[in-house]
């Protein structure tokens, strides 16, 4: 029978859901319009069934063909349902988010066949609905809605967003953004609206084209300015958002929005309180504020009082530029009318606190020019203000003031630097007692982001314990934290990571092991934990959970010998002895991978531990006495290099991607251990092991390879050698250097492991640390500082030998003379001022023979210097500080050169 015969003689409600169902989408909006409003709300159950079947699939296994089908679904239960609250349900059902669904002229043309109520009532519900993160594509069909009846345009978030998206669609020829928007009627309603949203900085500053007015800044100050919209709003609304804060993206784009709007002079005097807020704004926002206020200032067209309020806030400021210009704009003040020269003096001494020593300078210059005609009756308060001087400039204040400031100026020789107390163990704790705490601390080591060795070790601990106890137990204990965490194999292209635990959790519940299919394959050495990336640490762990995972199948081991005493890694011998003498009174015998990973951490022994050492007899105790009678690994020499490839002759460094050839980098290389240590009975550390401590040396090749794995050093690879810091920071050189000379971030943050850690401290670390204190970001500096007076605590500190190479990495341009400079005086301001200048004082033969004096930070390093050699005492005269202030001119390093050789003279 002819199927087309089938379907004219079908009911209208089967013909829509037939034609949901074949695909026969024009066809929708006729068959709709044939049904009467009960027959509509009839097909509904047949269409929530048909929703319910399609999300199941798409779900299951996503299709072209069932996104179409659900559009189709939603254009037709659009017009079934006659209430618009149910009707705006359905159509913003989570289906239709992230497609281009609405704007099918199918879905169009059956909503604008409703009642105008219905349709207002439902764009307005649609249009207040939260915005989605990943998409909103509701747009099209309510802007149809609302310029087919004319109702009030939405001003939701969501509506706004899309707004703006459409206006700036780039899709063939078109008109500047400028013109399109003054084309259209939404523009007046929703242009005040965009001041409103969050994360919108991208989308303001993104210029469409290199046409005038083609880039939202310029279009919004285009419309305020022919009046398409009203430009006081629009400027009350600008500084409103801009006093709300916000991302630091967001604030610059909507200060170039006020730059945009140009405000006359006469506006912002209107507005001045705002203006005055912003000073404590973002640095560029307190820039703008300032050069307006100092512009109204000169033009007479705000109260005197208002340089004065200003100055309370910028000379606070830890920005220079910004209390430069504002010691500036007091002095041009002053000069105008000197009647202001008493709130002038008194504002400026405002920075004599500031802690940069050439700001104080500056600043009481200021008050020198003025103090004259300020009159003596501002010389009490002035003279109590000085005493937050540095003690360089007490002398002059005293003369300038008539008394004497500061009056312990006399260097304190005694001076006994304060320095944090050296860091104490932090034991593991009492092993994982019980099945049910083992799953509390494995779902909370699968949770954090970057699980803590102690964590990691006492659950990797606890597995093997267990086990041995009662693995059923133990089983049935993870299963929930399994079914939340499921391990479904590596990717092949990841290091091992501590989260592959759940490998070893696998074996615990009686999976398949995959070496068994490794095995099947014949690759017997494979391993389901290593891939192409996997880095020498990564694959120390992955042995280390290969041989725990087998073991667990055995369940003869009682605990693991590896297992830390220390948060660091490290092992205390007696421990270790006593582990080792449990398993000789069980029978058992250790894995290769755990016993090598215990000699790595073990300390070293006294005479007590020895003697029972000497005492065990199976071959791993044999093997332990002989490691702890003869030391063990000892310590590598580190050679000093100099890693510089230049510019390669094949091709040109498109990208960055030959970044070796922009650097010139101190590293170090070491000899590597070889072979390794000999046992008792020729044993020798395992292949992986040996690899930890390979020879280093920088190479263009060990670059490409650093870089190529993508991975920085995480908390776990330096647990590996707690005993051997040295070796550590000559093989991850790199990363540490990259932080000061590639602005990368975060790898400084181990610095303090390092610090803590034992073994010597030579070369490399102390260049490790010297990067760390050149470091790009703020918080990586801060860790190397931290790591800075934790080896001096612990009297680790090499200060010469970190000043040296400070000099020359400044000299280099490697690290940046201000950087250095932050981070220094972050470690005076704590008391430490002692260790400051042993590093600082070694450093200035190469800081002022080698770099440029016209090097940006280096007065600021200088006065530091004087700052630490005034208040320690320290005394004798440096050639090169001699003959920096010997030199013509009056530059920063000179002047602050010439305070630091009187200091030095005494």
């Amino acid at each position: 029978m002819n199927t087309a015969v089938d379907a004219e003689r079908q009911e209208p409600g089967d013909a829509l859901l037939t034609a949901v169902r074949s695909g026969r989408l024009a066809e929708i909006p006729g068959l709709l319009a044939a049904l009467d409003p009960a027959r509509r709300r009839a097909c509904l159950p047949a269409l929530k069934e048909l929703r319910t079947e399609l999300r199941r699939e798409q779900r299951e296994h996503w299709s072209r063909e069932g996104a179409a089908a659900m559009s189709r679904l939603l254009v037709a239960g659009a017009g079934c349902h006659s209430g618009p609250a149910a009707a705006a349900t359905w159509i913003g059902g989570v289906e239709a988010a992230g497609r281009d669904w609405a704007r099918n002229s199918a879905l169009h043309q059956v909503i604008a066949a409703q009642p105008v109520e219905w349709q207002v009532e439902v764009v307005t519900r649609l249009a207040a609905r939260p915005v989605r993160t990943w998409g909103w594509s509701m747009y099209p069909v309510l802007e149809a809605v609302v310029r087919h009846t004319g109702c009030e345009v939405p001003r939701g978030e969501s509506f706004v967003r899309s707004w703006m998206e459409r206006a700036a669609e780039r899709n063939g020829p078109r008109p500047t953004l400028a013109v399109r928007l003054a084309e259209d009627s939404f523009t007046p309603v929703l242009l005040p609206e965009l001041f409103d949203l969050a994360d919108v900085g991208y989308q303001l500053t993104l210029r469409l084209s290199p046409r005038p007015g083609d880039v939202w800044t310029e279009a919004i100050g285009e419309l305020a300015a022919d009046g398409t919209a009203d430009r006081t709003e629009l400027l009350d609304r600008c500084l409103a958002r801009l006093l709300r804060g916000g991302k630091p993206a967001d604030q610059r784009a909507f200060l170039e929005v006020l730059r945009a709007l140009d405000p006359t002079p006469e506006e912002y005097a209107a507005r001045v309180r705002d203006v005055v807020a912003l000073l404590d704004g973002l640095s560029v926002l307190a820039g703008h504020a300032q050069e307006v206020l100092a512009g109204l200032d000169e033009a007479g067209l705000i109260e005197p009082e208002v340089l004065t309020e200003a100055s309370a806030v910028v000379l606070f400021r830890s920005e220079k530029k910004l209390v430069r210009t504002q010691l500036t704009w007091l002095e041009k003040a002053a000069r105008r009318a000197p009647e202001r020269s008493g709130p002038v003096v008194l504002a400026a001494a405002e920075a004599f606190g500031h802690p940069d020593a050439a700001l104080q300078e500056r600043a009481l210059n200021v008050v020198a020019r003025h103090l004259e005609a300020a009159g003596e009756a501002v010389v009490a308060e002035l003279r109590a203000a000085a005493e937050a001087l540095n003690p360089a400039h007490h002398r002059r204040a005293g003369e300038l003031f008539g008394a004497p400031v500061g009056g312990g100026d006399d260097p304190d020789t005694g001076w006994d630097d304060f320095l944090p107390p050296a860091p104490e163990p932090r034991p593991l704790g009492a092993p994982i007692a019980s099945a049910a705490e083992l799953a509390e601390e494995l779902s909370a080591l699968l949770a954090a982001r970057e699980p803590g060795v102690a964590a990691f070790e006492r659950v990797l601990d606890g597995l093997v314990r267990l086990t041995h106890r009662d693995r059923r137990a133990l089983a049935e204990a993870v299963e929930p934290v399994r079914r939340a965490h499921p391990w479904r194999g590596t990717d092949g292209w990841g290091d091992c990571t501590p989260r592959e635990i759940l490998y070893v959790v696998a074996a615990v519940a009686g999976e398949t092991p995959p070496w068994k299919l490794w095995d099947y394959l014949g690759g017997r050495s494979g391993s389901a934990l290593r891939g192409p990336r996997t880095t020498v640490h990564g694959a120390v762990l992955a042995a280390r959970l290969d041989e725990v995972a087998r073991q667990i199948f055995q369940a003869t081991l009682p605990y693991l010998l590896a297992t830390p005493t220390d948060a660091t890694g490290a092992l205390d011998a007696a421990v270790l002895v006593e582990r080792i003498a449990g398993y000789e009174a069980a029978g058992v015998a250790p894995g290769k991978a755990d016993l090598c990973q215990a000699l790595l951490r073990v300390g070293t022994a006294d005479g007590t531990v020895l003697r029972a050492a000497e005492a065990l007899g199976s071959p791993a105790g044999r093997r332990l006495a002989h490691w702890l009678r003869t030391g063990g690994l000892p310590g590598q020499p580190s050679e000093r290099v100099v890693f510089a490839p230049g510019a390669g002759l094949k091709r040109t460094n498109l990208y960055g991607d030959r970044w070796w050839e922009e650097v010139e980098r101190i590293a170090v290389a070491q000899p590597g251990i070889g072979a390794g240590p000999k046992g008792p009975d020729g044993e020798r550390l395992t292949a992986e092991f040996r690899a930890l401590l390979d020879g280093t040396e920088p190479s263009v090749a060990r670059a490409r390879k650093v870089h190529d794995w993508g991975w920085r050093p995480v908390e776990h690879w330096f647990a590996m050698l707690p005993r051997h810091r040295e070796e550590l920071a000559a093989r991850w050189l790199d990363p540490f250097a990259e932080g000061a000379d590639r602005d990368e971030r975060g790898a400084a943050r181990y610095l303090p492991l390092l610090a803590e850690a034992d073994g010597p401290a030579g070369l490399a670390l102390h260049l490790a640390l010297a990067y760390g204190l050149g470091a790009r970001h703020a918080e990586d500096r801060t860790a190397a500082v931290d790591a800075l007076l934790v080896l001096a605590a612990r009297g680790d500190l090499d200060g010469a030998l970190l000043g040296r190479e400070l000099g020359v990495l400044v000299a280099c341009g490697t690290v940046m003379a201000g950087r250095l400079a932050a981070a220094l005086a972050m470690a005076a301001e704590t008391g430490a001022r002692g260790t400051v200048w042993s590093v600082l004082g070694p450093a200035l033969p190469g800081l002022l023979s080698e770099t440029d004096p016209s090097t940006r930070g280096l007065g600021d390093l200088i006065a530091l210097a004087t700052d630490c050699a005034r208040r320690t005492g320290a005394r004798g005269p440096v050639a090169e500080v001699t003959a920096a202030a010997e030199r013509g001119g009056s530059g920063r390093v000179v002047k602050e050169a010439r305070a630091l050789r009187d200091v030095l003279a005494g």
